[in-house]
């Protein structure tokens, strides 16, 4: 039998932590920006095919409203939108299996909607990430 615990994925920004309470449901994106391979497929049906050489990539993170590190991203972005030093290595790490993304150079691309309501909300920050590298791993045997 294999177990998955959420609570055993962890997050890094340069040297903070992401804080939950994360948001019900995925809570984590990880995704290159582009294809491994292109392709080209002939008149006669022989498929060529072009190593992609792009290693770029995001991350979207989704915390509740309550997540301290809503203030440690948007003190990031606000420093990398008015200074420009605001790349820092990130790593996603599944504790509970073997999934591992990383990159050494990321920084917040994009502010989430901020939204009040009835209830507690979610924001989605999205993590801009130079060179995305990633282990698709599976989860450990108990």
């Amino acid at each position: 039998m294999r177990t998955y615990d959420p609570g055993l994925v962890v997050i890094t920004l340069g040297n903070d932590p992401i804080q939950g309470p994360f948001a019900d449901g995925t809570f984590i994106i990880v995704e290159r920006n582009e294809e491994l391979y292109s392709q080209k497929v002939g008149a006669d049906g022989e498929v060529s095919r072009a190593r992609n050489r792009n290693r770029s990539g995001k991350i979207t993170l989704r915390l509740h409203q309550t997540s301290p590190s809503n203030e440690v991203l948007s003190s990031l972005a606000f420093t990398g939108e008015n200074q420009g030093t605001d790349v820092l290595p990130i790593s996603v790490e599944d504790l509970s299996g073997t999934a591992l993304h990383k990159g050494g150079q990321a920084w917040v691309q994009k502010y989430p909607i901020a939204e009040n309501a009835k209830e507690t909300t979610d924001r989605e920050w999205v993590i801009g990430v130079a060179d995305l590298s990633m282990l698709v791993g599976s989860n450990n045997a108990d």
